[in-house]
C-alpha cells in the first residue's frame, strides 16, 4: 500500500516482460526546432511533437516574445513568426527547470525589442548560466544578474544584434554553444563560437543543432574541432516530423533488460543525430540482444545484466538508467565521462550514489565517474530531487526490487507526459496507458 499521496509504488512484475511501447516525440529535437521555426521567415509545422513540460514552457516563452504557436487538429503545432519578426520586449519568461529554455532563448531574448526576464523553479536558480550569460555579454548585451550567474536574470534587447566572435568554456554544457547558434543566422555577422576548455559534454547535441538549422537552410561550417560558424541570413519555415525521444525510450528498454524480457519501440530511426541512439551500444554490451530493423528496436534482456566499463560523455542524459541497470548487474560497473552532470536538475551524482545505496548497492563518486558495485537489493523510499531521469531510474529499479516508493514520479511530465501510464501498460502488455 502507498501510505503517502506523494509516493508512488513501483510496479514489481513477477515474470518477464513482452510489451511494445510507443514514444511521444524527442525534447531535444522539438525545442529546437521550436526556436528555428520562431525565427524563421515565414510559418512552419512541427509534426509528432513532444507535448511535455518542458516543451509548453519552450513554447511560452516563444508566444511571450510574439510567436503564434497553434495546435493543429492532427496535435501537430503551426509555428508563425512574429510580425515583420520583430520580437516584443518587457516580458517575463517562465524556464522552470527546463535547461533548453534558459539556455536557447537569452540569445532569442537579444533580438527583442526591450528588456526580457528569465527565472524558473527554484532549483532551477541553482543550475550555472554565467556561460551564456558573458557569452551574450561579449556580444554586446546588457545583463542584469546581480552578479548571480544564475536565474533570475534580465536580458536587455535592442531589437538587433551585430553578432561576431564568441570565445567561451562549454565544458559545463553543450547547450551554450546550440542557445547561440540557433539565433546566429538572425545576427547581423552571424556569429563563430570557439570553445576552449576540457571536451564539451553531449557534444551530438551541437551535431544535432547543426542539422536542424541546415534543415532550414541556414549556412553552418563545423569543420574545425571546437569551432562553429553560422552565416547570416534567411531562416527558412520548417515542416518536420519529430523523431521519438531515444533518451525516454531508455528507461522502457531497460525494463526488458533487468527482467529478462522483450520490449520493442517501433520507428526508430536508422539515422538520427540523438544522443539516445548510443543506449543500443550500452544495453548489447551489457549483454541485452539488441535488434534495428524497418520495424524498430528491440530488446531482449539476459537472465541478469552484465556490468561494463562505459564513456557517457556523449550521452550524460542516458546516465542514471545505465546506472540503476548497473545496480542490478552481476558485477561492478564504471560510468566514465560524467562530471557535467553535477550541473543537471540536481547533482546526478551525489543523487545516483545516495539512491543506489539505499537499495543496497554501492557507488564510490570520482571526479569524472561512478564506480557501481551491486550488493543485495532492499526496498526503500527513493527521491526523485525534481529530476524527471532520477525517477525513472527509480522505476527501473523498482522492478526487480519488490517494494520500491518512487517520491514525486509526476517529475517525469518534463519530459514524458503520462510516464506512470505508459509504465503500467508496458508491464502488462498493452500498447499505452
Amino acid at each position: 500500500m502507498v501510505s503517502h499521496p506523494a509516493l508512488w509504488q513501483a510496479p514489481a512484475p513477477s515474470t518477464p516482460l513482452d510489451a511494445t511501447v510507443r514514444l511521444p516525440g524527442s525534447k531535444s529535437l522539438t525545442n529546437r526546432y521550436l526556436v528555428i521555426a520562431a525565427l524563421a521567415d515565414g510559418p512552419s509545422r512541427l509534426r509528432s511533437p513532444l507535448r511535455s513540460r518542458d516543451t509548453e514552457l519552450m513554447a511560452g516563452a516563444l508566444q511571450a516574445l510574439g510567436v503564434e504557436i497553434a495546435d493543429a487538429a492532427d496535435g501537430d503545432w503551426i509555428v508563425t513568426p512574429a510580425a515583420d519578426g520583430r520580437l516584443r520586449g518587457d516580458v517575463e519568461i517562465d524556464c522552470g527547470l527546463a535547461g533548453t529554455v534558459m539556455r536557447f532563448v537569452p540569445p532569442v531574448a537579444a533580438l527583442a525589442d526591450g528588456p526580457v526576464r528569465f527565472d524558473g523553479d527554484e532549483a532551477a536558480r541553482r543550475r550555472p548560466m554565467i556561460t551564456g550569460l558573458d557569452a551574450l555579454r561579449s556580444l554586446g548585451v546588457r545583463i542584469d544578474d546581480d552578479g548571480r550567474g544564475a536565474m533570475p536574470f534580465t536580458v536587455h534587447g535592442r531589437g538587433a544584434l551585430e553578432g561576431g566572435l564568441v570565445e567561451m568554456d562549454a565544458s559545463a554544457s553543450s547547450q551554450f554553444v546550440s542557445g547561440l547558434l540557433l539565433a546566429g543566422a538572425r545576427f547581423a555577422r552571424g556569429v563563430t563560437v570557439v570553445h576552449d576548455g576540457k571536451p564539451v559534454p553531449s557534444e551530438p547535441h551541437i551535431v544535432m543543432t547543426v542539422e536542424a538549422l541546415r534543415d532550414a537552410g541556414v549556412t553552418v561550417d563545423d569543420g574545425d574541432l571546437n569551432r562553429w560558424h553560422v552565416e547570416p541570413g534567411a531562416i527558412h519555415p520548417l515542416d518536420v516530423v519529430v523523431e521519438p525521444d531515444l533518451s525516454n525510450a531508455a528507461a522502457f528498454l531497460a525494463a526488458a533488460m533487468v527482467t529478462g524480457g522483450r520490449v520493442h519501440v517501433p520507428d526508430w530511426p536508422h539515422h538520427t543525430t540523438q544522443a539516445g541512439d548510443s543506449i543500443r551500444d550500452v544495453f548489447d554490451m551489457m549483454g541485452g540482444d539488441v535488434t534495428l530493423t524497418r520495424d524498430g528496436l528491440t530488446v531482449v534482456g539476459p537472465e541478469v545484466p552484465t556490468g561494463l566499463d562505459v564513456d557517457l560523455h556523449d550521452a550524460g542524459e542516458l546516465t542514471p538508467v545505465v546506472a540503476a541497470v548497473a545496480a542490478l548487474a552481476d558485477s561492478p560497473s564504471w560510468l566514465r565521462g560524467v562530471s557535467h552532470l553535477r550541473g543537471h536538475e540536481t547533482d546526478r551524482l551525489a543523487a545516483l550514489a545516495t539512491e543506489i545505496e539505499a537499495v543496497g548497492g554501492r557507488v564510490e563518486v570520482l571526479e569524472d565517474a561512478l564506480h557501481i558495485t551491486p550488493g543485495p537489493p532492499r526496498p526503500a523510499t527513493l527521491h526523485t530531487y525534481a529530476d524527471h531521469r532520477m525517477a525513472m531510474a527509480a522505476a527501473v529499479l523498482g522492478l526487480r526490487i519488490p517494494g520500491v516508493l518512487v517520491e514525486d514520479i509526476g517529475t517525469t511530465s518534463k519530459t514524458l507526459p503520462d510516464f506512470p501510464g505508459m509504465w503500467e501498460a508496458m508491464i502488462a502488455g498493452t500498447d499505452g496507458p
